[in-house]
């Protein structure tokens, strides 16, 4: 009998880990892909279609790809971004390449080179961090009004527009995800849930 609860325990124990491993799980995004960190050639754009097609979440990680001394990258809030200013620097300014960023809370994140004219010359990103995966970064489109039908008739409920709801538009790879994933939240419940079973199960034995 006890051997069958320390089996019991053991495969409780894994599973647990397992779990709570999965909530810490991050993901790797190399900034710009094959352009890498640079003085990009469609300017500012060129960043921000790339960080368009990005779901960005609470411990993933930003890879910057550089030449050390040729580039730089330093964490800023948006005014210096929208200015190009290295004034009231988030951190310090990280000067050897390659440089791995990881993303510590959830919101808006701004990144520029500092090395001479290359920011204004587009060498800048501006991102949206979500806090779990299910959780899409706010939109920031401008939401179109509908359009009033012409009534039919005197009734007041004829003159009363009745448009149609749009489903909010996604962008980005979770666009095409139906159900989006489970939240790091729900992996940490079924975790704890393990945990207690291994805890009575210990008790068992004493």
């Amino acid at each position: 009998m006890e051997k069958l609860i320390m089996s019991v325990v053991v495969v409780l124990g894994v599973v647990a880990a397992v779990l709570l491993q999965c909530t810490t799980a991050q993901t790797v995004h190399v900034v710009g892909d094959n352009i890498g960190w640079t003085i990009p050639q469609g300017g500012a754009q060129a960043y921000q279609t790339w960080a368009a097609s990005k779901q960005f979440v609470v411990g993933d990680i930003l890879t910057f790809n550089f030449t050390t001394n040729e580039h730089d990258v330093l964490k800023v809030p948006k005014e210096s971004y929208d200015a190009c200013s290295s004034a009231n620097p988030i951190g310090n300014t990280i000067t050897t390449g390659p440089a791995n960023v990881t993303l510590e809370a959830a919101g808006s994140h701004y990144f520029i080179c500092t090395v001479g004219r290359h920011c204004l010359a587009g060498q800048k990103l501006a991102i949206t961090v979500s806090s779990s995966p299910g959780a899409n970064p706010p939109s920031t489109n401008t939401p179109t009004t509908p359009t009033t039908p012409t009534p039919t008739s005197n009734t007041p409920a004829a003159c009363s527009p009745s448009p149609t709801p749009s489903p909010d538009k996604v962008e980005g790879p979770s666009a095409m995800v139906s159900p989006p994933p489970p939240s790091s939240s729900s992996i940490g419940v079924f975790a704890s849930f393990f945990v207690s079973l291994m805890s009575i199960a210990i008790a068992f034995l004493f």
